[in-house]
């Protein structure tokens, strides 16, 4: 395994870690779980450019990092709404959208397209692609991951600055999701024109029967 591909390996034990102290860490281990979550979340740009300087990009490397980042979105989004921190309707909004984008670019994938080329219009691919946007909806979503786990950390010690950091919190999730869905509806509004074209129209291969 390169080096690249370990550090993205070990983001999966590290998110393990980071849930087990939202649960049951008490008021310094869970501040401390907010600076695990930023190195959480850094070690994703840090495995890209580790990738590039080391000439190891490959595609295992492009699945894992891929899975890696939908894992800790998923589960720091579902870990929250479970221990009240924000409401169930965020997790759920966020797995149905990567459910329907992720399933679009796999076909896209299989024809050569990649979830950025796939993209036929400007304003699609702005939204999808474009650096301000990716990078914008990232540290969304580092600020709101990291407010609420300090937000957490406060009010399991009793803190009152707990309710302000909390408030800050949820209006950055509340942002994370709105770009979230932004950023997925180019996808599912221009699959329809894009797997109508020439390069689409193949018969699928047989399923197997037992």
């Amino acid at each position: 395994m390169n080096v690249a591909n370990l550090i993205t390996v070990l983001r999966f034990p590290l998110l393990v870690v980071v849930v087990l102290l939202l649960y049951f860490g008490g008021t310094v281990s869970q501040l401390i779980d907010a600076l695990l979550i930023v190195v959480l979340i850094l070690m994703d740009s840090l495995d890209g450019m580790v990738a590039r300087r080391r000439r190891e990009q490959t595609l295992i490397g492009s699945a894992l990092d891929i899975a890696a980042d939908r894992a800790v979105e998923v589960v720091l989004w579902v870990t929250y709404a479970h221990l009240g921190l924000i409401p169930v309707v965020i997790p759920l909004t966020v797995i149905i959208r990567g459910a329907l984008t992720d399933s679009i670019r796999n076909v896209a994938l299989q024809h050569g397209q990649s979830a950025h080329s796939m993209m036929r219009s400007s304003w699609g691919w702005w939204l999808v692609a474009a650096s301000p946007m990716r990078t914008g909806y990232g540290v969304v979503k580092a600020v709101a991951f990291t407010l609420l786990a300090l937000a957490l950390g406060l009010k399991t010690g009793g803190h009152a600055a707990w309710y302000g950091v909390w408030t800050a919190a949820s209006v950055a999730s509340w942002v994370a999701l709105a770009l979230c869905i932004v950023r997925g509806l180019p996808v599912l509004i221009e699959a329809q024109g894009l797997f109508q074209s020439a390069e689409f129209q193949v018969a699928a291969p047989p399923t197997s029967r037992k």
